[in-house]
Parts: structure tokens; sequence; C-alpha cells
């Protein structure tokens, strides 16, 4: 007769410490085998050299080797969830399933199939919350209904914020309670269909910016910023422990960066419509010009202005864009060059490593004017006063644009002043 167990199924929280929906499960009486798919549904959409799918890829392996010292072991399955589900229970006597909350539209679909599924399988599927310290409806104004608005929700996230709500789990001292199994095999990215990447991941070393973060943060040629993201976006380490560091340091600029991004996880959440049409739903009566040869120009790092070229050169090449220059390029985009913020976002999903649904659709549609807590539309960033204010020395722009200031640069693509004029008299035509 099978042996009973509980399975942990892994997402976006790859890290055996501080785990919500596993501490649960490891807390249940039956031992715990981990899971993690390579979700079809999600890889057959990425290019093959995806570097986001080397990095989990190389995460996994350290999970099971760490697993391994304690004597268990990660069942890692490559297919689509409807279809890996089914072969599971058939391998194993499953009494539960443990998980993480996760707020994107895909997740949300694909956990309540496997929440009805599971229940026609008499399995019990329990799912946590882990990848925020607030969520869904636990920030609310005075009538139940969700902030649009970013400073009222974040007065009361930070005064909700507490010792309890950022304690960690404590799931090494449960770790007795996983199954004792091994060596499960591991398919490789090469029969995923998927390359091993080029790209340098960033590494989980953040408290030395913390000090200097507000002054920091903004100049592009300084390594001002954490380059948590990527961490964050994949679990790799706990919001819990970053919220935690972030009062330690009296750092408040960076927890309520910490904020913005829960924010946008609420606002997908409550809205969810808004991951591919405008919260502001008269903007969809934009008539965007989307000319592919000025996005091509852009896409590379080809527009003539130096510091959103710098910026476009710099995700190209590593994967990962500062934060004020994301800003630079999304409004040149949409408001220069009046292409649609989807066609951005879209980009930008495709080549950031750090990319989280929520808070590029939320940057995106803050940069075009269309979102719920969003820059006017007459808001048009002025890329040279930019880097005047950003990039006085050009030191990130030459950096990245090796040929400004010679010959061999692009011509602007577009005359900033004519460039404004239009994008006004265009949203104004929309909008009124």
């Amino acid at each position: 007769m099978k042996k009973t167990i509980s399975i942990f199924w892994f997402r976006r929280d790859l890290r055996l410490e501080d785990n919500a929906a596993l501490y649960h499960a490891l807390r249940g009486k039956n031992p715990i085998l981990p899971i993690f798919i390579f979700d079809q549904n999600i890889l057959d959409k990425l290019a093959k050299d995806d570097a986001r799918i080397t990095f989990i890829y190389q995460t996994i392996e350290d999970l099971k080797k760490t697993l391994h010292k304690n004597g268990s072991d990660l069942l890692v399955k490559y297919g689509k969830p409807e279809t890996v589900w089914p072969e599971v229970l058939k391998e194993y006597d499953v009494a539960e399933v443990y998980t993480n909350h996760d707020y994107e539209p895909y997740a949300r679909e694909r956990d309540d199939n496997m929440a009805e599924f599971l229940r026609s399988e008499n399995i019990e599927f329990k799912t946590f919350k882990d990848q925020v310290i607030f969520e869904k409806g636990e920030i609310l104004k005075a009538d139940q209904t969700p902030y649009t608005v970013f400073t009222p929700y974040y007065k009361q996230w930070h005064a909700k914020l507490n010792d309890f709500s950022t304690k960690a789990y404590p799931t090494k001292k449960h770790f007795k309670n996983l199954l004792d199994i091994k060596h499960l095999p591991l398919p490789s990215l090469k029969e995923m269909g998927f390359e091993v990447s080029r790209l340098q991941f960033p590494k989980i070393e953040y408290k030395s910016k913390l000090d200097d973060y507000a002054k920091e943060r903004d100049f592009p040629a300084v390594e001002g910023t954490t380059r948590i993201g990527l961490h964050l976006r994949f679990g790799t380490i706990s919001i819990r422990k970053l919220a935690k560091d972030a009062i330690a340091a009296n750092s408040n600029v960076w927890l309520s960066e910490l904020a913005w991004r829960e924010f946008y996880m609420m606002i997908l959440w409550h809205f969810p419509y808004s991951a591919s049409d405008s919260f502001k739903k008269q903007y969809d009566k934009i008539k965007w010009r989307n000319d592919e040869k000025e996005f091509k120009a852009w896409c590379e790092g080809n527009t003539g202005y130096p510091i959103v070229d710098a910026g476009m050169r710099q995700l190209n090449e590593i994967g990962w864009m500062h934060n004020r220059v994301r800003m630079v390029t999304a409004s040149f985009l949409s408001k220069h060059l009046l292409i649609d913020w989807r066609w951005g976002e879209a980009y930008f999903a495709n080549k950031l490593l750090d990319y989280e649904m929520a808070s590029n659709v939320g940057g995106w549609q803050w940069a075009a004017g269309s979102g719920n807590d969003a820059a006017p539309y007459f808001r048009v960033f002025n890329p040279e006063l930019q880097t005047k204010r950003f990039d006085p020395k050009f030191e990130y722009i030459k950096k990245w644009v090796p040929e400004f200031g010679t010959k061999k640069y692009a011509q602007p693509i577009v005359e900033h002043k004519f460039a404004r004029e239009r994008v006004l008299k265009v949203f104004k035509e929309a909008l009124s």
C-alpha cells in the first residue's frame, strides 16, 4: 500500500526558509514531498534563451541539494499543470496540496481549476499569503473598497506594519517532516527546449545600499539600487525579511518601494482588466500612431535621445534597466512617439529579468497617464532635463552609448517640442 503524503507546490517562492505554505505543510500530519512544475502554458511563449528559465533552473538545482542534505528531494516535472497533476496522483497517495497565493490573471485561473480538480479527487488544496506583507482585501478604505491612489494606501500599509506581519516562518525546525526520498530526476534545460543564458544574475546583496538609497537611487551611473527585483519575483528571498531589514536600516524610501509593489499587486487583483486595458477606460480611445520603424529604433536604442538609448541598450544587454530610466523610456515611447504603452510593456516583459506583471503594467500605465495613480497626461518627461538632473556628466550615457557625441550617433527621431504638442493634442481629443 502506498504511503499517504502531502505535497508542497513551489511556484514563485523558490526558497525553503521563511516560506508560509511550506511551514504549514510541514506542520501537517503527513510527510511532505515538494514539487515544482516547469509550466508549458508559460514556457511555450518564451524565447529559447530566456534568462529567467536559467535562473529558475539553477535555483531548483540549489533547492535539490539542500533537500538532499535533509534526506529528501524535489519532484520536478515539465508540462502543463492540468496534465502533470493527474500523473502525480497516480504515482503518490496524496491527502493535501499546499501552495502560496499568486495574484496574476493566469495564476488565478490555474489555481481555481486546480482547486476544483483536487476537490474532485477528495484532496484538499490549501493556499497561503507569502509573497506580500498585505494582500487583496487587507488594506481597504473605510467603505471597504480598494485604494487606487498610493499615498493613502501607503499610510495605512505603514501603520499596519508590525513585528507580527514581518515575522519569519520557522520552516527549518520542521524539516524532519520532509518525505524520505532521494534522487528524483531533473529534466535538462535542453530537454525542455531552452539554452543556458549568458546573462549574469544579481546576487542577494542589498543591505549595504540601504543607508544611501534615498540619495542615490535616481542616478543611473551610480550602483545605488538594490537589484533585488529578480529575487523578489521568484521568491528566492522573503518579503518579510526585506521589510524587516528596511525598518532596521530606517530606510523609509526603500520600504515605500516594497509597498509600491504590493499596491500594484492589489490593483491587479481587484482590477484584473488593467493587465491588458487602460485602468482609466477613456484612455483606450487614444489614437496611437504605432509606427513600427520608430518602435524598432526605440527597442534597439537608436532614437537619438541619449538617455533613452542608454536605457534600452542596458536592458538588451543585461536584462535590467535602472528604475529612473524605465520611467523616461516608457514616457518617451508612449508620449514622444505615440506608441501604445502595451507594445512597450510587452517588450519589457520579454527582456526584464525582474519582470513582474503587476509592477510592469502599473509602471507603464503610470507613464502613459492611463493608470490608477498616474502622471497626468500633460506631464511629458523631457529627456534632456532628465539627463541634466540625473546623469549630468553623461557617465551612464557614455557607458551604454559609446558613439554619443560623435557623427556616428543617431539623429533625434522626433523633435521634443513638436512631440509634446502632438501628444497633448491627441490625448486631449481622446479624453474630451
